[in-house]
């Protein structure tokens, strides 16, 4: 089979036998969203393709989504390639013409990585062919090889303030962007540069879009979830955003054990926080970005401890959550009572002892329906009795669409008792 078949033959493949080239696959950024709303339609997914030896040249999110769903197989067509710059001019050229499409950054992304590996006596041709495989016209193939080098420069200068953001080190960035460590070294000193400019009013800039209200009040309702990423337990994004508003700094750290969903990087990425983020079970498309760690078993340590202002914990809700993440008897969720409020107070004053000076944020609901007999059970109060760091501020977090089913509104009437719809979400100062 070559590249010129109109008619692949399809084959089905086991999932984990396809081989992932992020070297040789030309979209920048994915989407989360995307491959969840695939995970939910496996059986009318078109098939993705692969070379002879498995390497995907063409649906990514489509793949993502299998892995998601646990599915063993996968179907697709097969193309042959002949080499590597073969295998990557057929996927620029499928992502280009169909499916989620390249953004105008990354066609010209691979049109310099393309050009750059070209020997000199091909390069014009290239230049034709990246005109088709990318549908641009011949001035904007042009305009991006104009000045390649100095491109190339900025987009690695990009990159290396990215890994920065994500609270890289800069042995880990070096090695990443395959450069010394004197030149991350030098690189690091134009963004300290930038980092000197955290002003208080440089907090209020970067939160001045038409989608932020300043929080003024301690109740934040909001009316429904914010849309994003479907994962169980995703944090709300608007309720983080006003924390970042009033406890950090533009390049502050900001820690999150429990982002499984990712929510919080991209929140971070938008306002210009850097991030150490991890969890027990990060989602497959996020597996990259996520540190896989269990704060259960003990603080993953940031080298930038000096630089944490907010701990951000949005823990499973006890046995609101149970079984939903793992059968596993050491997951939050499925503890008894009394041990998942000693871990959760534990993890608390395990970070107050690391950060010199910020805030740790709790967000969390009391148990009522999932408890033994609908014992309202109040989680709050019990981090309150067993932390004693100074609190800066309490607020309520409701949903204002948030509603309780027909069968659980019939036992309240019957058994004369009210149904929990609160949520706080608790700040304590560390000094």
């Amino acid at each position: 089979m070559t590249a010129a078949d109109s008619n692949p033959a399809v084959m089905s493949i086991a999932v984990d036998k396809v081989i992932f080239r992020e070297d040789l696959y030309p979209r920048i950024e994915t989407s989360a969203i995307t491959v969840q709303k695939y995970a939910n339609d496996l059986d009318v997914l078109p098939p993705i393709e692969v070379n002879q030896n498995n390497e995907l040249i063409d649906g990514w999110h489509r793949w993502m989504a299998h892995k998601k769903a646990k599915a063993e197989t996968i179907r697709v067509t097969v193309t042959k390639t002949k080499s590597d710059g073969e295998l990557l001019e057929l996927a620029i050229e499928r992502n280009a013409t169909h499916g989620l499409q390249l953004s105008q950054e990354d066609k010209r992304d691979m049109a310099r990585r393309i050009y750059a590996a070209t020997p000199e006596r091909d390069r014009d041709a290239t230049k034709q062919r990246l005109v088709k495989i990318l549908s641009v016209t011949e001035r904007t193939v042009r305009d991006w090889l104009l000045h390649i080098d100095k491109d190339a420069k900025e987009a690695r200068e990009k990159r290396i303030f990215d890994l920065w953001l994500a609270c890289w080190t800069q042995e880990e960035i070096a090695a990443d962007v395959a450069v010394s460590r004197e030149s991350v070294s030098d690189s690091f000193g134009k963004v300290g540069k930038v980092a000197d400019l955290t002003k208080s009013d440089r907090v209020v800039a970067e939160h001045a879009d038409e989608h932020f209200d300043p929080p003024i009040y301690n109740i934040w309702k909001q009316r429904e979830k914010t849309p994003g990423s479907a994962h169980f337990g995703n944090s709300e994004v608007r309720w983080l955003d006003n924390l970042l508003y009033l406890y950090t700094q533009p390049f502050d750290v900001v820690i999150d054990p429990f982002a499984g969903g990712g929510s919080t990087i991209d929140l971070c990425r938008k306002r210009l926080r850097r991030y150490f983020v991890s969890d027990r079970l990060p989602i497959e498309e996020r597996a990259k970005e996520i540190r896989l760690h269990d704060v259960t078993g003990g603080l993953l340590k940031p080298p930038q401890w000096q630089d944490v202002r907010l701990v951000y914990l949005d823990p499973p809700y006890w046995k609101q959550a149970e079984g939903k993440y793992s059968k596993d008897k050491t997951d939050l969720a499925n503890m008894p009572l009394d041990r998942f409020h000693e871990t959760l107070a534990g993890i608390i004053k395990a970070y107050a002892k690391k950060i010199t000076t910020g805030y740790i944020a709790l967000i969390i609901q009391p148990t009522q329906w999932k408890a033994t007999e609908r014992q309202f059970t109040d989680h709050i109060a019990e981090m309150l009795r067993a932390v004693n760091l100074p609190i800066d501020m309490r607020f309520s977090v409701p949903y204002e669409s948030q509603q309780c089913t027909a069968q659980m509104v019939e036992w309240a009437k019957k058994a004369k008792r009210t149904l929990v719809l609160t949520r706080e979400l608790l700040v304590w100062r560390v000094e």
